[in-house]
């Protein structure tokens, strides 16, 4: 393992040739590196040895480094960083992380680079999914601010930087000063036991500094600033923006709670509410990738899909917002794509007799991509009320990863098992 770089980068870390410096810190540098196994660049972080020698913070940031390298291969989500290798020696290491090449969310915390209100609100989302999951790993981030979100394109984002996280099931050595004081959480600051609802207050204020342009509790010096955390109340961020709905106020104030019993009880609680507030910012047709989630999830044969499968499915199809009584497929035209009713019902009708209602949460379609092939559709489909539609298609889906692809599968298939039964028991009625 090599030592100090500086801007020699003809040197090789381990497995990894180094190509450019990315970034440098106060503790360790970011290169651009290759990995001469896989080919595969990533972003691969070093810790100079003089950090880990200081005599008053090397314990501390050792702890840290050892952290964020313990958890190499463990999380894996699409709104997380993934750590994909990492080496610790007596005094220096490494960690191998994927690449993020969109920056991260502080540029966008001035009030003149503000992001779109229901942009913050996708980006707030899909952090809760991925907070939510770390926790169930036994982890609490505990440094959630706008420089640890990394964003991939969009409004899709990455959360970084585990190095302060508490893991609730390791031994190794915690300390109470991690995390950055603007955004830690009033129990943080007493030195509380921490669960998630301590990272939730810490992505409320990163959600009102990317709402507003301003920190919901500033002050001259750390005492001041702590008194403010712990005592005050912050403006409504309506008062700092025009235009913000009073019920992102109620939002913002809730999640800013003082005690944690104070904020959301869940993060799925919290991610319903941001989906719910992004559709009073949004216009009427728009479709926002929360609401693609959030009817995915409902739907119980999809139950056993993770949340990097359900993101799958909800990126590997065309969605729309179909009027009621549009024509969707009509029988005998030629197709191989198959639906979700995400909202609303569907009328599948063959030689002018109704045969079936399809309703949210089911699909339709199914059998042309089951046969596979361009094939002539059994049926006419028809929107009997105004619909939210996902269609996929047969190359999207095997874009997708197998797990995700056979849930898919078994879930396409149950719903055709579920139409026969359904259907033969009319058939005994009828008789």
């Amino acid at each position: 393992m090599a030592g100090d770089f500086t801007l020699d980068l003809s040197l090789q870390v381990g497995k990894y040739d180094v190509q450019k410096l990315l970034g440098k810190g106060a503790t360790g540098t970011v290169y651009l590196a290759k990995d001469t196994f896989s080919g595969k660049e990533v972003a691969l972080k070093t810790i100079e040895p003089e950090v880990f020698r200081d005599p008053e913070f090397g314990t501390v940031y050792r702890s840290q480094f050892l952290n964020e390298a313990s958890l190499a291969g463990k999380l894996r989500h699409p709104h997380i960083v993934a750590i994909l290798d990492a080496v610790v020696e007596a005094d220096s290491g490494y960690i191998a992380m994927e690449i993020v090449s969109g920056g991260d969310l502080a540029q966008y915390v001035q009030p003149d680079k503000l992001l779109p209100v229901e942009d913050v609100l996708q980006i707030g989302f899909k952090c809760c999914g991925a907070l939510e999951y770390a926790f169930a790993q036994g982890i609490v981030h505990r440094d959630i601010k706008p420089a640890n979100i990394m964003i991939v394109k969009g409004t899709d984002v990455k959360i970084a930087d585990f190095g302060a996280a508490f893991l609730r099931k390791s031994q190794a050595v915690q300390t109470a000063a991690m995390g950055s004081p603007f955004y830690m959480s009033p129990e943080q600051i007493e030195g509380k036991e921490l669960t998630f609802h301590s990272d939730m207050y810490s992505l409320g204020v990163v959600l009102y500094e990317l709402l507003t342009g301003k920190r919901p509790f500033v002050a001259d010096t750390l005492d001041g600033l702590v008194k403010a955390i712990l005592m005050e109340n912050p403006a409504p961020p309506s008062s700092l923006r025009k235009g913000l709905p009073k019920d992102i106020d109620l939002a913002m104030l809730k999640l800013l709670g003082k005690k944690p019993e104070h904020r959301f009880a869940t993060w799925n609680e919290l991610a319903f509410e941001l989906s719910r507030l992004g559709a009073l910012v949004l216009p009427p047709d728009a479709i926002p990738d929360s609401e693609k989630f959030v009817a995915l999830k409902r739907v119980p044969m999809l139950s056993g899909l993770s949340d990097a499968e359900i993101w799958e499915l909800a990126r590997a199809s065309k969605w729309s917002r179909v009027p009621r009584a549009q024509n969707i497929v009509r029988e005998g035209a030629d197709g191989q794509s198959f639906f979700f009713v995400a909202k609303g019902e569907v009328k599948i009708v063959r030689q002018n007799r109704l045969i079936n209602m399809v309703s949210a949460g089911e699909f339709f379609g199914e059998m042309a991509f089951i046969w596979g092939g361009e094939v002539p559709r059994h049926a006419t489909a028809d929107a009997m009320t105004d619909l939210l539609l996902a269609e996929y298609e047969p190359a999207a889906v095997s874009q997708m990863s197998l797990g995700a692809q056979l849930q898919l599968v078994k879930s396409v298939t149950r719903n055709v098992i579920d139409r026969l039964a359904l259907a033969n028991q009319r058939l005994a009625t009828a008789r």
